[in-house]
């Protein structure tokens, strides 16, 4: 496939993922792009969740948020904002999200040139259509978007994760956080309650930091995890910062990168913390490590091998022993490990 010259491209449509985790793995992808095309506009279109992560980006110029539960829902709502991206006349996009409907929203946006995988039965539509084969799904996310990137344009990032907060926003996150090194707990796992390791252990392993490192501890993660947040507050022996369900993404993301440690299931936040260069100690259980672990040197997996991992469920149909094979003291010393000197 012949490279998209980069002086007959004016404005890009990127189409990002639409699960925070992937799509904090595009970043590296993006940063190609942003070399390919140096001198064009990048506009991201995401749903309103992932469209946080981007409202602040060097390799994003603008957003337009996708509301498919709200003003784009059903075949009128996305037909609406393909007559929007028509008027922006882009000249180019780039499908990162693999579903069809991401490949007839810019084919009916009317624009020329559309790049991405021949997933979903969408070759068709795709001008710029890149096979994926057994080698391709069994890449690491960050190099399956770069491959397909690569096989399109001529442009090399430094391969980094990439997220951003404005000073204002570290400036609150200081604030709430107080003086002093901290560690974050992230239960939570949105896909579902298979990658969600047990609060008890959390509060354990919790407890261990704060007594051996003094790390101050500060819970995190969205709404649908205040319970979990709450049991492992009961457990804990040392006092927490419990901000699960009260933080914004943008919010969020500040929080993690002002932390020294973060403790994690498979998750969005377990990646933002990546792209912010954190330390991280990351449970995985019935999750592939090999294409979604954190893309960072300063991180450690802590799995146990069981005979039905990885399974890719959202919920476990027997007994979680993925998960409860994996002991507190498993994860004080990877903790342990990536902390090195940090005593």
């Amino acid at each position: 496939m012949k490279p998209i010259d980069p002086k007959t491209v004016r404005r890009i449509m990127l189409r990002s993922t639409n699960w925070v985790g992937d799509a904090v793995m595009t970043t590296p992808a993006m940063a190609d792009l942003r070399c390919a095309f140096p001198d064009a506009e990048i506009v991201v279109v995401a749903n309103p969740l992932v469209a946080h992560l981007f409202t602040y980006h060097p390799y994003c110029d603008r957003v337009i948020v996708y509301d498919k539960k709200g003003v784009h829902k059903g075949v009128a709502g996305l037909w609406r904002l393909a007559r929007q991206l028509r008027r922006e006349r882009f000249d180019l996009a780039v499908l990162f999200q693999n579903a069809i409907d991401a490949a007839i929203l810019a084919f009916c946006a009317g624009i020329p040139r559309r790049a991405g995988y021949r997933t979903d039965a969408r070759g068709l539509l795709l001008t710029h259509g890149v096979p994926v084969g057994y080698e391709q799904k069994r890449l690491h996310h960050t190099d399956y978007y770069r491959h397909m990137l690569r096989q399109i344009c001529c442009g090399e990032g430094d391969g980094k994760l990439r997220l951003s907060c404005t000073e204002e926003e570290q400036n609150w996150a200081k604030d709430t956080l107080g003086a002093g090194r901290r560690v974050a707990i992230n239960p939570g796992a949105a896909y579902g309650s298979a990658k969600r390791w047990l609060p008890e252990r959390f509060a354990a392993v919790a407890d261990g930091l704060a007594r051996e490192f003094g790390l101050q501890v500060v819970l995190t993660g969205g709404p649908a995890e205040m319970e979990i947040g709450r049991d492992i507050e009961k457990a804990m022996t040392t006092p927490a910062l419990n901000l699960i369900g009260q933080t914004s993404v943008r919010q969020l993301m500040a929080v993690l990168s002002e932390c020294q440690l973060v403790i994690t299931n498979d998750s969005g936040p377990m990646h933002v913390a990546a792209a912010f260069d954190i330390p991280i100690v990351a449970v995985f259980g019935p999750t592939d490590h090999t294409t979604t672990s954190p893309w960072s040197q300063k991180c450690r997996i802590v799995r146990k091998p069981t005979d039905c991992a990885p399974c890719l469920l959202r919920q476990c149909p027997t007994d979680h022993r993925c998960m409860r094979a994996i002991l507190p003291e498993d994860v004080l010393a990877a903790a342990r490990e990536v902390l090195g000197d940090i005593r």
